[in-house]
């Protein structure tokens, strides 16, 4: 008997899924919807694709500027203490929800049906910044394309969109000087060049009046949706080859601009002005906040594309460590793109005769006109900024496919015996959508409407979605019960710094965040112009309309069981019947994954919802030593007895269960 049951210790037996047919209809036991739904060919196609998807062009034009005006070098204490607070745990805690359950980011929500709203938010969110952020790509382009010259356009004054403003510097090829041919002008032909023909703003008098299309931008932003749909034509299977290119190459580039960039007479000025500790700006609240933020929208948490990306992970795969890896690797990838930036900036700004702060600037002000500019006087000119946009091209396009695959995973989750067969129509569905959504980004006034939307398509509405989902799993689904299913994963319950971060330090920075955004709001502006009320009415109400996604879903969550409002409820916000792991073998409870070798008996675990009867019962997790088998048949035995409810066989069987309580979750 003893040989025997050290025999059954060294390999636990477990016990089949009982599976019956629910109200939708019969479910086929033989259908393996997870080779079905596709997984990563590799570890690496993952790991790639989330530093590709956090990685991007808010890297290289929002961190650098972001750094020398919150304190420099001292910008980086609050930088990565918000990082351990904040970034990691939000980070781990999306990607673990993720590769359990296998699904996306409305379909995961079975882990409380009451909160389903906050998936449809994140889908609102995820819809409204993939418009907007193709626009980007669409305008970097441009600039790629017109780097293909043997002189950049922007380099002088005299074409047909300068003004008698334009101010052009020509700088010998050597270096050694610049030249102000008019000392009276104030416009450099970069901004020029960026305002006055790629935008053609000046065919707009505002929002309300958005003009012509400009065909140019629309074919740009044509080919972006083609890049974006042929890249993920296939799903991870596609996109997850590109990243190998996409994610690794920017690394490249960045390298060789930052090695020309130091080399460069006055590259240490702007070096000096970037990372300066001036530790006296810790003592403002607007620092730390800035720091929270600059972790909050690096990192990608909240779009869904990491939870979205984990759930074609396989069950065991090592999430703890590629969290790790991903965000140390974008906080120091964001500080190496500053040494880039700022070494350049300080070579201009010699060159000017100008203090580096006055050449300084964030976003596309960055990207388009003051890097632009500074290329025009380095020899080799063209080469150069052909370097500088492809490399933001490839930095734009891993984080758009993310978007969109958030957004086709998470619709083909929740209809999948219609669209998944279809999943690449539906892809180039998605994408003619929202190209044809995002032409209003193409015309004169463009770049307005793209303003309005950086500014509130993600912004507290994005906040509370995080912060939602945060207490949801934490506090409704339960802390100890969320990490033994990351235990079935990986092996080991998250530790004590996880755990508290979960239930306290993440919530409360992301509440501070979304007061502070509050209290501290400012109307949109673009350079000079000030947006009209309705304009700043329509952008709360995009905001606001993510927000009430998430009361809206629990209303009807709500409407969909029975019994008293109290009692519909804490029905919604049980996991629902099918929570859990996609494949049978995973669906084992708790411990499984240590169970071999283990003399202690483990206890009988049953998911189940409150008064269901066996044969309404379409999904039970159990786990037990091989030791316990025989209560285990005895269990299965009485709920497949025609009436027999759940809580009527635990109780007969609860004294030959091993001598253990039987725990009954949900």
């Amino acid at each position: 008997m003893k040989k025997l049951q050290g025999a059954h210790l060294r390999k636990p037996v477990t016990p089949d899924l009982l599976m019956t047919p629910s109200d939708q209809g019969d479910v086929d036991l033989d259908v393996d919807f997870a080779a079905d739904r596709g997984n990563w060919t590799g570890k690496l196609d993952f790991l790639l694709s989330c530093i590709g998807y956090c990685v991007g062009l808010g890297n290289v034009w929002r961190f650098p500027y972001r750094a020398y005006t919150n304190g420099g070098g001292a910008f980086l204490v609050p930088y990565f203490l918000m990082l351990a607070i904040c970034g990691i745990p939000l980070f781990f805690l999306e990607l673990s929800l993720g590769q359990f359950s296998s699904l996306g980011p409305l379909a995961v929500w079975k882990i409380s049906p009451l909160f389903k709203g906050a998936g449809a938010a994140m889908l609102l969110i995820v819809g409204l910044v993939a418009i907007y952020y193709n626009m980007i790509i669409a305008y970097v382009l441009f600039y790629l394309f017109a780097s293909l010259t043997s002189d950049l356009p922007w380099e002088h004054c005299g074409n047909w969109w300068n003004t008698e403003l334009c101010l052009e510097h020509r700088v010998s090829k050597d270096g050694n000087g610049a030249l102000p041919l008019n000392l009276t002008c104030t416009v450099s032909p970069s901004e020029e060049y960026w305002s006055r023909y790629v935008l053609h703003i000046q065919g707009s008098q505002g929002i309300g009046s958005p003009g012509e299309i400009r065909w140019n931008l629309c074919l740009c932003l044509l080919l972006a949706w083609v890049i974006v749909f042929l890249c993920i034509l296939k799903g991870v299977k596609s996109s997850g080859k590109v990243v190998y290119f996409t994610a690794t190459f920017p690394y490249l580039i960045l390298l060789m601009l930052l090695v020309r960039g130091v080399t460069l007479p006055g590259a240490w000025k702007g070096i000096q002005f970037y990372l300066t500790p001036q530790f006296h700006h810790l003592l403002s609240s607007k620092v730390w906040i800035e720091a929270a933020l600059q972790i909050f929208y690096s990192l990608g948490v909240g779009f869904g594309g990491l939870l979205t990306f984990a759930s074609y992970n396989t069950f065991h795969q090592n999430i703890y460590r590629d969290t790790f890896i991903v965000t140390l690797g974008n906080a120091i990838t964001s500080i190496l793109a500053g040494f880039a930036i700022f070494s350049v900036l300080g070579y201009m700004s010699q060159e000017l005769g100008v203090p580096v702060d006055q050449v300084a600037k964030a976003g596309p002000g960055l990207a388009f006109v003051v890097y632009p500019q500074a290329m025009t006087m380095l020899p080799l000119s063209p080469f150069w900024s052909f370097l500088f946009f492809f490399m933001l091209l490839t930095l734009g396009l891993d984080s758009q496919f993310a978007f969109l695959e958030t957004i086709v995973t998470a619709v083909t989750d929740e209809f999948p015996y219609y669209l998944r067969p279809k999943k690449a129509v539906f892809s180039g569905l998605i994408c003619v959508a929202m190209y044809l959504m995002g032409l209003i980004l193409t015309t004169d006034g463009g770049m307005y409407w793209l303003v309005l939307l950086d500014d509130y398509s993600a912004s507290f509405g994005l906040m509370v979605v995080v912060i939602t989902t945060c207490l949801a799993v934490t506090r409704v689904y339960g802390i100890q019960r969320f990490c033994r299913d990351i235990h079935m994963m990986l092996g080991f319950k998250p530790g004590l710094y996880f755990r508290a971060c979960w239930l306290f330090l993440s919530p409360a920075t992301l509440l501070a965040l979304l007061v502070y955004s509050i209290v501290k709001y400012q109307p949109s502006e673009y350079g000079n112009y000030r947006f009209p009320p309705w304009a700043e009415l329509l952008g709360i109400l995009m905001g606001l309309l993510s927000c009430l996604m998430i009361p809206a879903g629990m209303l009807v969550a709500v409407l969909r069981e029975e019994g008293s409002l109290w009692e519909r409820l804490q029905q919604a916000s049980r996991p629902a019947m099918d929570w859990g792991p996609s494949l049978e073998e995973n669906r084992t409870g708790m411990y499984v994954a240590t169970l071999a070798g283990s003399q202690s008996p483990k206890p009988l675990m049953v998911h189940m919802r409150k008064g269901t009867s066996a044969r309404g019962l379409l999904y039970a997790r159990m786990t037990v030593s091989a030791a316990c088998i025989g209560s285990t048949d005895k269990m299965l035995s009485c709920l497949q007895g025609a009436h027999s409810s759940a809580e009527t066989c635990l109780g007969d069987l609860k004294p030959e269960i091993c001598g253990e309580e039987v725990t009954v979750v949900g």
